[in-house]
Parts: C-alpha cells; sequence; structure tokens
C-alpha cells in the first residue's frame, strides 16, 4: 500500500481533495478528526488541555470550545507548541495502527492521510509521497474568513502561524493548485491520481 501524506495550509481545499480521491478509491483519513476524538471529555488529551489551560476552554457540557483555544493558541507560540507537542504524538501513533492494520486487510492501494501539519510535525519520513495543496494568499485569506466567519486580521493570525507555502512545496512530490476553478482542481487531482497509481505499482515491484 503507498502512503500518502496530503498537506497544505488552512484552507487551501485539502478536504476538496481528499473527496475526489476518496471517491477514486482511496482510504481517507483526517487527522483533525482523530485529535478531536482524542480531545473529548475525559479522555487523555482533554485532561491535560484542561489542567494547562483552565476550565474558561470549555463549553457546558464540558467538550472544550475550539473557538477559545484557538483563540489562546493561534496568538501565543508557546502555548500552540504545547497543544501540538501533546496531539501531533498520539494522532501519529494512533495513524501507524491504522495503516498497519489497512496493509493487512489488503483492500485499498493507497492510503490518504489529510493533516495541515504534517512537515512542521517532522513526520514527512513516514510517508511514501507528500502532496502539498496549495492556492493564492488572497484567495486563501478570502476563504478562510468566510469558512470561519473572521476578519482579516484574525485570517491573517491564522495563516501566519502555519509554515510558509513555499517551504511546504520544497517537501512536495506533487503539488496541487486549487487558485483556479472546481473543475480546474477537479483535473489536477486526478491527474497527481493517476501517479499515485503508478508509484503503488513502482513500490509493489
Amino acid at each position: 500500500m503507498l502512503v500518502v501524506a496530503l498537506t497544505g495550509g488552512i484552507a487551501t481545499g485539502k478536504s476538496v481533495v481528499a473527496q475526489i480521491w476518496g471517491q477514486l478509491g482511496c482510504y481517507i483519513h483526517e487527522s483533525d478528526t482523530l485529535a478531536h476524538e482524542f480531545q473529548a471529555p475525559n479522555m487523555p488529551a482533554w485532561k491535560a488541555i484542561v489542567s494547562h489551560f483552565g476550565e474558561k476552554i470549555l463549553n457546558p457540557d464540558k467538550t472544550i470550545n475550539r473557538g477559545a483555544l484557538g483563540a489562546i493558541v493561534f496568538t501565543d507560540m508557546q502555548e500552540r507548541k504545547f497543544l501540538n507537542d501533546l496531539l501531533h504524538p498520539m494522532v501519529m501513533a494512533k495513524k501507524r495502527e491504522l495503516v498497519e492494520k489497512i496493509n493487512r486487510e489488503g483492500r485499498y492501494k493507497i492510503f490518504v492521510s489529510v493533516a495541515a501539519l504534517t512537515i512542521e510535525a517532522g513526520y514527512a519520513k513516514f510517508f511514501d509521497k507528500i502532496i502539498v495543496v496549495h492556492c493564492d494568499k488572497e484567495i486563501q485569506l478570502k476563504r478562510l474568513m468566510e469558512r470561519d466567519s473572521i476578519d482579516r486580521i484574525k485570517a491573517l493570525e491564522k495563516f501566519n502561524c502555519q509554515m510558509p507555502p513555499e517551504e511546504k512545496l520544497d517537501f512536495a512530490d506533487y503539488d496541487i493548485d486549487t487558485s483556479g476553478s472546481l473543475r480546474q482542481t477537479l483535473e489536477q487531482a486526478e491527474k497527481v491520481y493517476r501517479n499515485l497509481t503508478i508509484d503503488f505499482e513502482l513500490k509493489s515491484l
């Protein structure tokens, strides 16, 4: 099985590409979903987060208020590092287990891990191929503002927290530019998918 990382900055269109590849038969694993599961009430990550940040980041039902937590970590590098250092190893350990399980089952040729911080977390070498999704900065900021209902200043704070796109591209085996139309993104995603199927065949040899 070919193990692929689909990464890129916030609001660049990773989910769109993942959806396309899922329809083409890839196994899609969303790291954010797993990270949220670890932060459910009374889970180990939840306990560590509440102990560190205090109950001010909780909703009335004891779930973590992502907006309140995000307001802290997107403006404080040390707090962001604490959260990433806590969650990334947990997510990666579970991902490794899942890759082994899916590989043993033999039902998929390509496993796609969707995660914005794959490179920053230091896990690039785990994957056979790295695909970076990117787009024009102004388009990315507009999408982020619309998606999160935030102003430009808040969007820039989130944008500046992540590795610059040009640095991410240095790690890319393939890249997909989502600045254009959905059709153009679809065409690029299908082209990269065809290349990945060839990479799978080469790995199988």
